[in-house]
């Protein structure tokens, strides 16, 4: 079932909406205080799952729309032909690590089986040449056209694309990858299997693919391990709080919130033990965060079995939002895996102020113990939107290309580079990288 509205918002106006959220552009822009902080003590621990504790990620939706519109960010934003120089510019910004896509329905776009590697590969050795270690979503909302993403064929075509990626990426570089086969099942599972928002187009089986995505990745686990044994594996969802009105039945609240930790469950075998879930198949866990992630449930609904709330985004000021250091204990607590932050962002002049707001609660939160491995500026280029391609203006990199290299932000360059070198005075003393 959907356990949240990432997108939703996302896609419109985020720096005018916090702005009404917080009552004033003074409070909004202030996310973190600036009064000094105390010194927080050093984390027990050292992050070591990547080359820099900054990632990059790039957009890299391929889903078709309700309008049956075949989106490719990839393309839209020129990654796909400035994969080279893009990778070099985040180099220069001290970021070596980068979430990025393979756009599957491009890679075996013909019959089954055969595979065009000729998006993948530029990307690849870009990459290698400088020096980035990159995240591949396998799949990124989108696959082939003529696949029933509800039969049988899907979860065995995924598992051996997956397989056959990662004997490719152990072929050019040498190393097994870092994949995440599906980007956020719960979004997908509420997007295109609830709300008909992309494929599949349905609706009231949000349930039923989330089950049949669970499978997907199980089985793309254990084909991965087997074809490149060491590779890691991502496993991306969102991280939601949503408050009752006051008065109001918190039911729907709580059961809406707890579906957020579904698809994680069920591969642990915790929840649906029959879809083949076990301990071992949760690796790394991503959590993905933006500024509308917490809301008030002021019309709750029911599809199927299953709670849906909609209703207003919550300020970070508000009394009953959440703490992100809370929402990242809390589900460290519950899986004990690597964590890191895989998306967060905001449109507009706010970036810098929510990069600051965002790696103030992580500090926190590893303040307190979490072992926060990173955290992904996604998307570190700006991109179209989904429903309407107007311009989405959340990247450090603008998609103006100028003397060679993407046009920046350079507030949120600047904040980036003052949160690096918080990081790194802090994770220096534990002999951290």
């Amino acid at each position: 079932m959907p356990t949240n509205r990432v997108r939703r918002d996302f896609l419109a106006g985020g720096a005018a909406a916090l702005i009404a959220m917080t009552g004033s552009a003074d409070q909004a822009k202030a996310l973190t205080p600036a009064a000094a902080r105390p010194v927080p003590p050093v984390p027990s621990f050292r992050p070591r799952l990547f080359q820099s504790f900054f990632l990059g990620g790039f957009e890299c939706s391929s889903h078709r729309r309700a309008d049956g519109r075949r989106l490719d960010l990839i393309a839209a934003t020129g990654h796909d032909l400035l994969a080279q120089p893009d990778y070099r510019q985040l180099a220069g910004h001290g970021i070596r690590a980068a979430r990025d896509g393979l756009r599957w329905h491009l890679i075996e776009g013909g019959a089954a089986g055969n595979y065009d590697w000729s998006s993948v590969l530029p990307m690849l050795r870009a990459a290698e040449a400088e020096g980035i270690q990159v995240l591949w979503d396998l799949c990124h909302y989108g696959w082939p056209d003529g696949l029933d993403v509800f039969s049988a064929a899907f979860v065995e075509r995924l598992a051996r694309y997956a397989a056959a990626f990662c004997r490719l990426h152990f072929e050019e570089t040498g190393r097994p990858p870092m994949v995440c086969p599906v980007n956020e099942i719960s979004y997908l599972a509420w997007a295109g299997g609830d709300m008909a928002l992309m494929n599949p187009m349905a609706r009231t089986r949000g349930g039923e693919l989330k089950r049949q995505l669970v499978r997907a990745v199980i089985a793309s686990t254990w084909a991965v391990r087997e074809a490149a044994p060491g590779a890691r594996i991502l496993t991306a969802e969102p991280i939601i709080h949503i408050a009752p009105p006051s008065g109001a039945d918190p039911e729907p609240a709580r059961a809406h919130a707890e579906a957020q930790f579904q698809a994680w469950d069920m591969l642990i075998g915790r929840l649906a033990p029959e879809l083949g879930g076990a301990p071992d198949l949760l690796d790394v866990v991503g959590v993905n965060y933006y500024w509308n992630n917490q809301w008030l449930c002021t019309r709750p609904q029911l599809a199927g079995p299953q709670w849906l709330c909609e209703g207003p985004t919550l300020s970070p000021f508000d009394p009953r939002a959440r703490q992100l250091r809370r929402l990242l204990a809390g589900v460290h607590a519950r899986y004990r895996r690597p964590i890191f932050l895989a998306e967060t962002s905001i449109e507009g002049e706010l970036r810098a102020s929510w990069l600051q707001h965002v790696c103030a609660e992580v500090m926190e939160a590893m303040r307190e113990g979490v072992p926060v491995e990173g955290v992904c500026l996604y998307p570190v280029l700006s991109h179209p939107g989904w429903a309407d391609d107007r311009y989405c203006l959340n990247g450090l990199f603008e998609m103006d290309v100028q003397h060679g290299r993407r046009v920046e932000n350079l507030p949120l360059a600047a904040e980036l580079r003052r949160q690096q070198g918080l990081f790194q005075e802090l994770l220096a003393r534990r002999g951290a990288r």
